[in-house]
Parts: C-alpha cells; sequence; structure tokens
C-alpha cells in the first residue's frame, strides 16, 4: 500500500482524524482506472479549489514528486487552472511552491496561443450569442492553454473536471470537459473513479457530480 506523505505529520495533529485522513487518501491513490499522475494533479487542483496551501498542498507537492511528476509540470498544472480557479489564488500558490522548494521555472518561452478546435471552438461559438466580450476573453484564454506542452490534453480536461466537482459547476463546463477528456482517452470508468476520488474533498460535491454526469 503507498505511504502517503506527511502521514506522521496528521497523526502529530490527531491520531484518530490521522486514521480516517489515511484510509480516505488510498482511495483516492488506489483507483485503477486513473494514471499516478493524473491523481496527483486531481490533489494539486483540490488544493486550489479550497484552498488548501499549507500541509495538504505541502504533502501533494511531496507526494506527485515521489511518483514521479516532474516540476514543470506542476507548474504547468497551475498555469493551465489559473483562468478556472481565479489568477489571484495562483499567485499564492506559486509563492507557496518556491517556499516548498519547487525548482524555478525551466519553461519561459513566450505563449503562443493556438486556433481553437471542437468542443472548446464550440463553446466560443456560443458564448458570443451570449456577450461577445466575455466571448473574446474566453477565446483568449484557452488558446493560450490547451495546446502547451507538459500535460496532456487527457490531464488538462481530468483537472478541469475536479474544479467543476469542486466549484459544482455541472451544467456546461462539466459537459465541455467530460466530452475532452473522452475524446483523448479517458473512459466512463476513467470518469467514475475521478469522481470516487473527488468525494475525500466533500462527499456532497461528489454526489451531485455522479448524478449530473452519471443520470440519464
Amino acid at each position: 500500500m503507498t505511504q502517503l506523505a506527511g502521514a506522521e505529520a496528521l497523526t502529530a495533529l490527531d491520531p484518530v482524524f490521522a486514521q480516517l485522513a489515511v484510509g480516505a487518501g488510498h482511495n483516492l491513490w488506489g483507483l485503477a482506472n486513473l494514471t499516478m499522475r493524473e491523481k496527483a494533479f486531481v490533489c494539486l487542483t483540490a488544493d486550489l479549489c479550497h484552498p488548501h496551501l499549507d500541509l495538504p498542498l505541502a504533502m501533494h507537492v511531496q507526494m506527485a514528486l515521489a511518483n514521479g511528476v516532474e516540476p514543470e509540470a506542476v507548474r504547468e498544472l497551475y498555469r493551465h487552472l489559473a483562468p478556472y480557479v481565479g489568477y489571484p489564488i495562483l499567485v499564492s500558490a506559486f509563492q507557496r511552491l518556491t517556499e516548498l522548494g519547487l525548482p524555478e521555472a525551466k519553461d519561459t518561452t513566450p505563449v503562443e496561443p493556438e486556433p481553437l478546435t471542437g468542443p472548446l471552438a464550440h463553446l466560443v461559438r456560443d458564448l458570443e450569442g451570449v456577450d461577445p466580450g466575455l466571448a473574446a476573453f474566453t477565446e483568449d484564454q484557452l488558446a493560450q492553454r490547451w495546446a502547451r506542452p507538459h500535460l496532456t490534453t487527457r490531464e488538462r480536461a481530468i483537472a478541469c473536471l475536479t474544479v467543476d466537482v469542486l466549484y459544482q459547476t455541472l451544467g456546461e463546463s462539466m459537459r465541455l470537459h467530460a466530452a475532452l477528456a473522452r475524446a483523448n482517452g479517458a473512459t466512463d470508468e476513467t470518469l467514475r473513479d475521478l469522481i470516487r476520488g473527488l468525494a475525500e474533498f466533500g462527499l456532497p460535491r461528489a454526489w451531485n457530480a455522479a448524478n449530473s454526469l452519471f443520470t440519464k
């Protein structure tokens, strides 16, 4: 069984809670239909959504690195998530990553937007009929992100689905990200495992997400 980072620190806080927390953590890390990288990204994304930038983030960064996630991939995850969780929280998150000793960014190349296609382009077209200004901003933000290196499209979609579950944006946003995940290799069992793993971060949110995604 995977040894969860920070278990000793949790025991020092409260030994009974530590047992409960470690059990919940093993639920996520034991899921078969998510990669180890995806599980790490789920935890690191959840830390931004609540936000949990102290001990939980330190534990999850340690777990990510221990499971082979490159520091630049952690940075790219947080770059990707800025417009989904809000730029201000990412300022604090990057500051915290520096405090935790994450190496400096290797990727310093200028951001080159890529034209949107598929569901992302369709979203922008739909928004144009609602608010052209919002559509233009959305297109700019998405075009700067989804084709960048360091993360796959599936990993980006799973991170965005994590935001949807924890923010309870269970309509068009969740359907978009589920479609992107499925188009890049995710199955229903992948998405079911994602929601099962996210139950650690709030059972009622997971219940609502499961009902929205799988109830016909």
